[in-house]
């Protein structure tokens, strides 16, 4: 198999083609109001070195979106084309998202599952990540 790169997220570019596999990649990953276009530019004004695609043969086949608000990280949208799920392709992309987050001074960092997606609890523990006693409260502003 040829090498994935893993760079950063390109607007417009990369929008489209990120935006399907948000939608279609696995369960978990809910595309909703903060994806739409005027959104992701938004979230590129704040370290869009925390944005990052994997490609594959010139095709973007995974995605993490990192956000760090100078005490705590936040990872959103790690995902991996059907196709290629099961080759590395997500844990190189959690590993470079953490060393990026690190090197910003980012020393906790949280990912949320969803209860249709628990199935990625292995992989995320695998990968140093722990379970943690919390209960997650949210406000969709409209």
């Amino acid at each position: 198999m040829s090498e994935v790169s893993i760079r950063e997220f390109i607007f417009p570019d990369d929008y489209l083609v990120c935006a399907s596999l948000w939608k279609n990649s696995a369960p978990g990953v809910v595309f909703a109001q903060s994806d739409a276009p005027e959104e992701i530019q938004k979230k590129l004004n704040y370290a869009p070195e925390l944005f990052l695609v994997a490609e594959f043969q010139d095709q973007v086949v995974g995605t993490v979106i990192g956000g760090y608000d100078g005490r705590r990280g936040m990872l959103y949208h790690l995902a991996v084309t059907k196709e290629m799920q099961g080759k590395g392709i997500g844990r190189s992309l959690l590993a470079e998202v953490e060393k990026r987050l690190r090197a910003r001074g980012c020393r906790k960092c949280y990912l949320m599952l969803t209860p249709d997606n628990l199935s990625k609890l292995d992989f995320y523990r695998k990968s140093g990540w722990d379970l943690m006693d919390v209960t997650v409260l949210g406000n969709e502003f409209k």
